[in-house]
């Protein structure tokens, strides 16, 4: 129950209680001057808020009706008058005078009609005293009030407020989209997602948290004057509420300076959802659809300028390898002039540089051709041993030797044999010419971890560290006749079959070529 309630029925109850025990009592008072001073007090009583200045003249009607009633039952109407005009005071020094005053009239009333004794004195003194106790009991109970409308308050921002940027959160915005929508109020929910966000947080977490916050601060500038609501949730995603007449257009949403993109959808009530939950759900479908076409927007462009970019080296790598041989074959026809093109002393060595010519370009087709679809489930272990046999030959005639070591079990992949074929073969030519001396090598498969396991191993020269790193790069060698494009044509193979390949190499020790393809 209110204060303004209590007052409003408590002071005529007390009054009229006053009156009827005056005159039960018989004391010499006037009955009209109590109805009058007793119907001006409740009068100004009830009118007190709307005219201010009733306030401060409460206390002639209430003294009025005290000298007419003379009774000491009034210190009842002299409490709820003091609590009256100081309930919405805060500091103490504004109404302990305003107090004293009035309980001092109190006291000066009461001893007109009271003998002047010690005790009706020590009695004024000590109604002073109980109203100082009134007061600051008052202020002790006005101060908890407070308080605990600060806490309440606190807590309801807390609730629905996001810490950061001072937006609504997530349950903040659910509730005004709730509140707009049972006051059937049409709206446009807007929202935004920054897509480079990750990006940014993962670089530092207050820089991240920096440009939210500008982020906010944008938002709020671009609708100053239009926006319903906006609210930060979901970490990077923000929601903005607008009336329906403002108009919308893609330029709106660049936040180039402050260094985000964002994708964002619109949706309207109730033109596109009736309900509550068909609106929450029909954004967020647009919102998820809008961040899929830009996430496959964005890898596409990846992978365009990645073919670009190897494009860009193979065709440098190819200019740069046909220069030399063709350089060499113009040097050659440039001495036969001075013999009448007589070219036989030099025609081996121009038919060779013509041959690496046709071999290197012969490998770069094979190189950028797409894979033929020739995928099928074989066995990994028949097409080793052929492997095997077509090389055998080749290692007793260098004096090396060609071990093979299959699995009990039958390993099958889905794969291009020939393909396969032509990886395990160059691997092991280059095994073959990495020995200068007599060696070993020993070709292994096993199923590990629902992978079929290749390794080719030979104890030959090894490979250095600062070459490990480029021997699958196109064009890249260390042979006297090689192409480099050898282990590229390899991973490539490999890759298209959803494997990888590693190497490991010691030099003096010899080097480890792995095969990781998945098990069909």
């Amino acid at each position: 129950m209110s204060f303004l309630v209590l007052k409003l029925l408590f002071v005529p109850l007390i009054s009229v209680f006053i009156m009827v025990s005056s005159v039960y009592l018989g004391y010499h008072t006037s009955i009209p001057l109590m109805l009058l001073t007793a119907t001006l007090l409740y009068v100004s009583v009830v009118f007190d808020r709307k005219y201010e200045w009733l306030r401060y003249v409460q206390f002639l009607f209430l003294g009025a009706f005290h000298y007419a009633s003379q009774l000491n039952w009034c210190i009842l109407l002299y409490y709820i008058l003091i609590i009256n005009i100081i309930h919405k005071k805060e500091r103490f020094k504004e109404t302990m005078p305003l107090c004293l005053l009035i309980i001092l009239q109190y006291s000066l009333i009461r001893l007109t009609y009271v003998p002047f004794t010690k005790y009706n004195v020590l009695v004024s003194v000590f109604d002073c005293l109980a109203s100082f106790v009134i007061v600051i009991s008052f202020h002790f109970v006005n101060f908890l009030e407070s308080e605990k409308k600060k806490l309440y308050k606190q807590n309801d921002y807390l609730t629905y407020h996001d810490a950061l940027t001072g937006l609504l959160n997530y349950d903040g915005y659910l509730h005004k989209v709730q509140q707009l929508i049972e006051v059937n109020k049409p709206f446009q929910l807007v929202l935004l997602d920054i897509n480079n966000f990750k990006s940014l947080n993962a670089k530092d977490i207050s820089t991240a948290n920096e440009i939210l916050i500008r982020f906010s601060h944008a938002l709020r500038r671009l609708f100053l004057n239009d926006m319903l609501a906006a609210s930060r949730y979901a970490g990077d995603r923000f929601a903005v509420l607008l009336p329906e007449h403002v108009n919308i257009d893609s330029t709106m949403f660049n936040f180039e300076h402050i260094g985000v993109q964002v994708t964002y959808s619109i949706t309207c009530y109730p033109h596109e959802a009736l309900t509550y939950q068909e609106i929450i759900s029909t954004a967020e479908d647009r919102i998820f659809q809008m961040r899929r076409n830009s996430w496959m927007r964005g890898q596409e462009e990846m992978i365009r300028t990645e073919k670009m970019k190897m494009v860009g080296e193979l065709a440098a790598g190819m200019a740069h390898e046909i220069r030399n041989p063709l350089t060499s074959i113009k040097g050659f026809i440039q001495l036969s002039k001075n013999q009448s093109y007589n070219i036989q002393p030099w025609y081996e060595v121009i038919m060779g540089e013509i041959t690496r010519v046709g071999e290197l370009t012969a490998e770069f087709l094979h190189f950028s051709k797409p894979h033929a679809s020739n995928m099928r489930v074989e066995s990994l272990s028949d097409c080793m041993t052929r492997v095997y046999s077509l090389c055998e030959s080749e290692a007793a005639s260098h004096g090396h030797v060609f071990m093979l070591e299959l699995s009990d079990e039958p390993i099958q992949i889905v794969m291009d044999r020939d393909k396969i074929i032509q990886v395990l073969i160059n691997l092991i030519r280059n095994s073959f010419q990495a020995m200068e001396n007599t060696g070993s090598v020993r070709i292994s498969l096993k199923a590990e971890e629902g992978m079929a396991v290749i390794q080719v191993e030979d104890t030959g020269k090894g490979i250095a560290d600062e070459n490990l790193a480029r021997i699958f790069d196109p064009f890249y060698t260390t042979k006297e006749e090689g192409t480099g494009l050898g282990l590229s044509l390899c991973q490539k193979i490999v890759e298209d079959h959803g494997g990888r390949i590693t190497v490991h190499s010691e030099l003096g020790m010899g080097t480890t070529f792995t095969l990781r393809m998945p098990l069909a």
